[in-house]
């Protein structure tokens, strides 16, 4: 088909060729014109022979050209210009033939050239001063220069000026896939399965009802991940029965943005302007339109674009994407697994988009060996493939880890134990409660799981959190609050925006360590920080209540937490620190039987040093080493000197001879400062309901 639109093209500027040479041959002396004539004939008796279309006045539809003169309503005129205009575009000769006759020696064609052409091609009636108006008000203000289809180039007085064409408009008219270089190209990927459901929303169906319009408007389509938007406006023309012609451009350049109306129209397809983020200190671009003579789509990440007043404006949402929108996606990502379809829709609920890039990657370690195994592991696949994917994206500050323990490493019993595996139980069956049961719109209930973990150091909240990860079938992404705050204005809500970005494509869960950076009590504004703090605040919150997976955050002063941020969450769930047996417990966990000496009594050191979890185990570690050193078991003594150095790190007094077995002396002074540290109970007015106290094991 490109063979035979060439072939065309050529015939039609082989015509104009041959009058162009008569008018020489009439015009100019027969020295300086029978050169440049006869080679202008000998190539487009050429071109003729290869025509594949006899007439060349034959119709255009269908063609490059007869596109790019329907979208621009281009007259006859016009038409015959852009012919002209795009000979020296056909072969060198023709090039120097321009030169050759140009005033000013350019290898285009003279407006003065162009007034002579068409005047003898006008006919009847016309006087050459009538036909030169004629001529120069259409290359002021006609439809080609308007829509930068033609250009005069040069400095010289008007009728010696060149006529040109656009940036590789003449290689796009003989239907190469030419590219002009100001437009930076745009990789659509394949197309995306499971977007039936969205492309029935009002919203949708009126945005193709848009594309099959010929009235200019903006079709805006936001969202944080390119890939996203790309596939809903690749989806909303595939949907209206049109191509795209994608580009990346500066949405306030106009050359730019004329050059993509132009190669779309010759390709009969519509224009897709992805948007660069704004340059730092500069706002969002306004587009400039004029050139464009239909309907735009737009591909940008949210505040990138501002409509401007001209145009009407339609923006198109992403989302939402139902679960059966899901399931359909990853049956058509993983054909050979659909029975997998659901576990996987509800395990991994990704954007239809993110699921062809997974499972491009798992198709491609099957292809090379890897992980071939008749499906039996396609989860583990899917899930590695997603991990690998994020860790280009993960931002500084954070970590994505796989998880390693289970519920047998955590002591935590009683009320606190069951909160937890019921978080991880409403994250597992959100699917069916939210959307096959209907409870979504029955009673508003929103997507995720949220957990405060609140408690003193080291009392188990961070493996806590790495437990419900493991249960969950999900990684778990680490995010120190401490280090996302940023002494620069927006920077902390740039980070946290990224931070989520990378949950929402994983579907890690969402651990963020010392949340009291960042959710402390909104203040009273009295200078510009407090305005700043309160905004990061109020930024999280809205992040928290769009983000579908689990969430984990932990504070150490449960008190100091917004009490705005306390309503939003779904669990709070105290850590106290162990009891006696719990203590035991924990010991246990760290020294397997085999590594302890006899003289070793666990129950007698969990009695007497009453401590939080997480300092049982660096004294075992501590003591394990020590022994390890000596060429012995696990002694009391190696025990008791990693504990004395525990309490000495956080300054507090050892209980001394009293933590040997057999001591009579508990560290009451100790265990009197360690449950100082503890948050005070909320105020009566603050209090939410309490559980009746039970006596409980952590």
């Amino acid at each position: 088909m490109s063979d035979r639109v060439s072939r065309d093209l050529s015939a039609r500027a082989a015509a104009l060729a041959v009058r162009l040479a008569d008018l020489l041959d009439r015009t100019c002396s027969t020295e300086a014109g029978a050169a440049p004539a006869a080679f202008l004939r000998a190539w487009a008796e050429g071109a003729a022979s290869r025509a594949v279309v006899g007439d060349p006045a034959a119709p255009l539809f269908g063609t490059p050209l007869g596109r790019l003169v329907d979208r621009f309503g281009l007259s006859t005129l016009e038409c015959e210009l852009v012919l002209l205009a795009g000979l020296p575009e056909e072969h060198e000769g023709l090039a120097r033939t321009f030169r050759a006759v140009h005033p000013g020696g350019a290898p285009h064609p003279s407006v003065g050239l162009a007034c002579l052409l068409t005047d003898r091609a006008g006919g009847a009636g016309g006087t050459t001063d009538r036909a030169r108006t004629a001529l120069r008000r259409l290359l002021h203000e006609g439809a080609a220069v308007r829509g930068g289809v033609l250009a005069l180039t040069g400095d010289g007085p008007f009728h010696e000026r060149s006529l040109t064409l656009a940036d590789q408009l003449w290689e796009a008219l003989h239907g190469h896939p030419a590219w002009p270089a100001a437009l930076g190209p745009v990789d659509l990927g394949p197309p995306v399965a499971g977007l039936e459901a969205w492309l029935e929303r009002p919203e949708s169906a009126r945005a193709v009802a848009a594309l099959r319009s010929a009235e200019p408007r903006v079709l805006l389509v936001s969202d944080r991940d390119e890939s996203v938007a790309l596939s809903r406006c690749a989806v909303l023309a595939r949907a209206a029965g049109l191509g795209l012609t994608a580009a990346r451009a500066r949405p306030d350049d106009p050359g730019a943005m004329g050059l993509l109306g132009l190669h779309a129209a010759v390709r009969g397809a519509v224009p897709l302007l992805v948007a660069p983020p704004p340059a730092a200190g500069s706002g969002p671009a306004v587009p400039a339109l004029d050139r464009l003579p239909g309907p735009l789509l737009v591909c940008a990440a949210p505040g990138t674009v501002r409509p401007g007043p001209r145009w009407p404006v339609i923006t198109v949402p992403v989302g939402p994407i139902g679960v059966e929108d899901r399931r359909t996606a990853w049956r058509a990502a993983l054909p050979d697994t659909p029975e997998r379809a659901p576990g996987l829709a509800a395990r991994h609920p990704l954007d239809p988009a993110l699921t062809a890039q997974v499972a491009l990657d798992v198709h491609s370690s099957a292809a090379l060996g890897a992980g071939d195994d008749g499906g039996a592991d396609v989860e583990q696949d899917v899930r590695g493939a997603i991990r690998a994917r994020a860790a280009a994206l993960l931002p500084p500050g954070t970590e994505l880890l796989t998880p390693r323990a289970g519920w047998s490493r955590l002591v935590l019993d009683g009320e606190p134990g069951r909160q937890l595996r019921d978080a991880v139980a409403r994250l597992r069956h959100q699917a069916l409660v939210l959307d096959d049961w209907r409870l979504r719109e029955a009673a508003r209930a929103a997507r995720g799981v949220r957990l405060l973990l609140t408690g003193p150091s080291g009392s188990g909240k961070s493996l806590a959190a790495e437990v419900l990860a493991g249960e969950a079938g999900r990684d778990l992404l680490i995010v120190d609050g401490s280090e996302l705050v940023s002494k620069y204005i927006g920077e902390t809500e740039k980070n946290l925006a990224a931070c989520f970005d990378v949950a929402e494509r994983t579907q890690a869960v969402f651990l963020l360590d010392e949340a009291d950076a960042l959710f402390a009590t909104r203040t009273e504004v009295s200078e510009a920080n407090d305005r700043f703090a309160n905004m990061e605040t109020a930024y999280l919150l809205q992040r928290l209540d769009r983000f579908d997976g689990l969430a984990v955050l932990t504070t150490n002063l449960r008190q100091n937490i917004d009490a705005a941020f306390i309503r939003r969450m779904d669990f709070v769930v105290d850590f106290p620190l162990p009891d006696p047996d719990g203590r035991r417990l924990l010991w246990e966990l760290h020294l397997p039987p085999g590594l302890l000496h006899p003289d070793v009594d666990l129950a007698a050191l969990a009695r007497h040093c009453p401590v939080p979890g997480g300092w049982i185990r660096n004294a075992a570690i501590g003591a394990a080493f020590r022994a390890a050193d000596q060429g012995s078991a696990v002694r009391r003594h190696h025990l008791v000197d990693a504990m004395r150095r525990e309490y000495a790190k956080a300054g507090r007094p050892f209980p001394g001879g009293g933590a040997e077995p057999g001591g009579a002396r508990v560290d009451r002074r100790a265990a009197l400062a360690l449950a100082a540290a503890e948050p005070p109970p909320p105020k009566p007015s603050q209090q939410p309901p309490q559980q009746p106290p039970q006596k409980e094991r952590s």
